[in-house]
């Protein structure tokens, strides 16, 4: 069986979308959406890193967090293409972790395979032509395993 999601208002498995409303707190801070932390992370360290960090945190919606964070004026952090990955799993360990209801959702998608089916995004997801990395998906098993007790949070 697979697993397909996409949109936050999908039933029941948009939930697991980082536009999902599940506020999280991180670094002292509290984020309306995974994808304002994600979006936020790009900055940091980086000149004026509080403002831009600080924009995004505040946006309306998780799309306009995307939007600001997507800016191409924003200085965006040097390391980014390597620690993506670690501030998306630190992001998902959070959510899931503060809402019971989401992680008794996760566990039970047993083995399932667990796809992000984004039509546009081939690194966190499947892509336009269903062949690409689907990292978030991956990251979501990876979590479920560590959830169930049968991996550890390393």
């Amino acid at each position: 069986m697979k697993i397909l999601f996409y949109r936050k208002s999908e039933v029941p498995y948009g939930v697991f979308s980082n536009f999902s409303l599940h506020p999280i707190e991180l670094d002292g801070q509290t984020w309306p959406t995974v994808e304002h932390y994600y979006q936020a992370q790009k900055f940091a360290g980086m000149p004026d890193s509080e403002r831009h960090m600080a924009e995004i945190r505040q946006a309306p919606t998780a799309y306009d967090a995307r939007k600001r964070g997507i800016d191409p004026a924003r200085p965006l952090r040097p390391d980014w293409d390597t620690a993506r990955l670690d501030v998306m799993w630190r992001a998902i360990q959070v959510k899931f972790d503060a809402y019971a209801q989401l992680k008794e959702l996760l566990l039970g998608t047993g083995t399932a395979e667990i796809a992000e089916n984004s039509p546009y995004d081939s690194f966190w997801g499947v892509g336009p032509n269903g062949d690409g990395e689907n990292q978030f998906g991956k990251m979501l098993m990876r979590l479920r395993s560590v959830l169930d007790g049968s991996k550890n949070w390393e």
